[in-house]
């Protein structure tokens, strides 16, 4: 079964706090920038005296020393997995797999959610760009740098789950309910679409937050996810 991580993508640490309230059956979140830009490590803190275990999302992206010692101030104050973008390069993935020490999951971001192919090709100054071939291209380099697994849009699950193997983690957001607004998301999937595929984490954030019953919300993924292969 995969895991299901509750994005934390609110403004304020109470309402992060008010929402964990209602989610007894959370096991993972994740914190971005927002979060973790106004409240800091006191918040990791603050969640994993909860018992959750966090996935720290700020997709550092720098030279090799500067992001080694992001993975390990990470790493000392508990945070159980964290993601490096892949465009850093093999040399930035490889330092930062050192500092993880065995003890941070780190999971290399390939192509952003919020990309399709014509909004990739020119971020990166190209005149065209397969989605799915630069996914693999990234996720290849992630894995021979060392990196625990890898974060790719739903559509790019199966493709890597075959390339890679079974043992790294492939971490996937844009996971939505088939009624649910993609929004931003160019590349959206189910939840039982997305494990089927071979997906081990499930990062899901506004079909909760923005709920009217965030339980029952998170309830419907959970028992999605579960389902697959039962």
């Amino acid at each position: 079964m995969a895991e299901i991580i509750l994005a934390l993508d609110v403004p304020r640490v109470g309402d992060a706090l008010r929402l964990l309230d209602q989610l007894p059956e959370l096991r993972w979140v994740k914190l971005g920038p927002i979060l973790m830009t106004r409240e800091g490590p006191a918040l990791v803190r603050e969640l994993t005296g909860r018992g959750l275990q966090v996935f720290l999302d700020l997709k550092w992206h720098d030279i090799p020393n500067t992001v080694a010692g992001a993975v390990t101030a990470a790493r000392e104050i508990g945070v159980a997995m964290a993601t490096v973008h892949t465009l850093g390069g093999k040399a930035m993935l490889e330092a930062a797999a050192v500092a993880a020490a065995g003890q941070l999951a780190l999971v290399g971001v390939t192509v952003l959610t919020s990309h399709d192919a014509a909004s990739y090709a020119g971020a990166t100054g190209r005149s065209e760009v397969n989605l799915a071939r630069e996914v693999e291209r990234l996720g290849l380099i992630a894995a021979e740098a060392g990196l625990r697994g890898v974060v790719c849009s739903p559509l790019e699950v199966s493709l890597l789950r075959r390339r890679l193997g079974p043992e790294p983690y492939i971490v996937v957001p844009g996971i939505r309910r088939r009624s649910d607004p993609s929004a931003d998301q160019a590349r959206v999937a189910t939840a039982k679409d997305t494990v089927s595929n071979g997906a081990t984490h499930l990062v899901v954030g506004r079909p909760v937050l923005q709920a009217a019953d965030p339980a029952a919300a998170f309830g419907e993924f959970m028992k999605e996810a579960q389902c697959v292969g039962s």
